[in-house]
């Protein structure tokens, strides 16, 4: 508000009585008052200004917030592209939490409880017999041996949609001069004495984290076909196949940093730890060869934390182009030798994400940009790597050229 003046108020009346002084006086004394207020007013117009931005900013976080909760999330505009990582699906933390309950080792003082025996297998199951005898039946002492019996076991294994079981029988011979008994060894098998067959435990896995279903979903999916696997027996499988999976792992990452290439993105992930019961954020960090590589590889480290640590450790001594977005993990990296590129996925979402909220004519010049350099991309996919370059430097390179300047 503007202060009330302090000074005299002279009419037209009063203008001829007054002396020359005085009139000098009342002039200086209207145009201090005047500048003061034309610093208000200019003040308060800087205010409106700096309050209107912030009301805009307001304004499109919530239409960016409102897109994000209840619109489709594809990013098309006429060019169509793809994230390197799709957004994670929301962990089922009840679930989690059951699991980690199964897991946890009993407090020191509670009474164990009885060790549940196992169910058998549902007799209405088809069954397929798998005899393992011995190549021959002629004992080393040259007798012929007697079949005296037999061991079955039974695995249980699945195809798309079918449940069977498997009959391994394993036939026991014994010669009556020598007195001994032969048996074909047991194949060895990812869990040793135990019912999955690696079809079973394939599709446990893939279904908890290619389907995003939860082990006490698959746990009922079980037993709707008369199976009774608990959750804490699943959770024990897919942990004993990480352990025998991490060889493999450990190749791809070895066969991941020979690339010159990698892209890498990091994703949130809710994790309960045993005992705490609350959530905590945890991040699935993945790695990926390039898309014209020759091997077509995605390499996931789960860490507690978003710290930089993280991908220095899995990168180790690799000095090669990443192409990732602006996340500050990655700068540590940059200035020990790494090429950084930029996401151009990243830059183009943020003028989607204006566009999608306020139908920016701005931001939809930059998106006809975008465009025409994925036109582009689509159009030299399938040609030779020389020829892709050649093109991208005579048709793409002018096109970034000129929405840099724009910018």
């Amino acid at each position: 508000m503007l202060a009330a003046s302090s000074s005299p108020v002279i009419t037209a009346d009063h203008l001829d009585t007054l002396e020359p002084q005085q009139m000098r006086a009342a002039l200086l004394s209207l145009m201090g008052e005047l500048a003061e207020r034309d610093g208000v007013i200019a003040r308060q117009g800087q205010e409106a200004v700096f309050k209107q931005a912030q009301i805009d900013k307001l304004t499109h976080e919530n239409a960016l917030l409102k897109r994000m909760k209840f619109a489709a999330q594809s990013e098309r505009f006429s060019a169509e592209q793809k994230s390197l990582l799709d957004e994670s699906l929301d962990e089922d933390l009840q679930a989690v939490a059951d699991e980690i309950e199964q897991a946890t080792p009993p407090v020191a003082g509670r009474q164990d409880k009885q060790v549940p025996k196992r169910a058998p297998l549902p007799a209405n199951l088809s069954r397929r017999e798998i005899r393992h005898e011995p190549e021959s039946t002629t004992c080393a002492c040259g007798c012929q041996m007697k079949r005296i019996g037999e061991d079955v076991a039974e695995k249980l294994d699945y195809a798309p949609g079918v449940f069977t079981v498997e009959r391994h029988i394993r036939g026991k011979w014994a010669c009556a001069q020598c007195e001994t008994i032969h048996q074909v060894p047991v194949d060895p098998h990812i869990i040793d004495k135990g019912i999955p067959t690696t079809g079973l435990l394939a599709q446990v896995l893939v279904a908890k984290y290619a389907d995003h279903l939860p082990l006490y979903r698959q746990e009922a999916i079980f037993g709707r076909a008369g199976l009774a696997i608990p959750r804490s027996t699943l959770a024990q499988w897919v942990g004993s196949c990480g352990v025998q999976l991490q060889p493999l792992v450990d190749a791809m990452r070895t066969e991941l940093l020979q690339r010159r290439v990698l892209h890498a993105d990091e994703t949130p992930v809710s994790m309960l730890k045993p005992g705490n019961g609350k959530a905590h954020r945890a991040y699935l960090w993945a790695y990926a060869t390039g898309a014209f590589e020759n091997i077509k590889a995605v390499v996931y480290d789960f860490c507690e934390s978003r710290s930089g640590e993280h991908a220095r450790r899995f990168l180790g001594d690799w000095r090669g182009s990443l192409t990732c977005d602006d996340f500050s993990g990655y700068k540590a990296l940059i200035a020990s030798g790494v090429t950084e590129v930029g996401c151009l996925a990243h830059a183009r979402r943020k003028f989607f994400d204006l566009h999608a909220a306020n139908q920016s004519q701005i931001a939809e010049v930059a998106l006809q940009q975008f465009a025409r350099v994925y036109e582009i991309e689509r159009e030299v996919k399938e040609i030779a790597t020389d020829q892709r370059q050649t093109i991208r430097q005579q048709q793409t390179k002018p096109l970034l050229d000129a929405l840099h300047q724009w910018m």
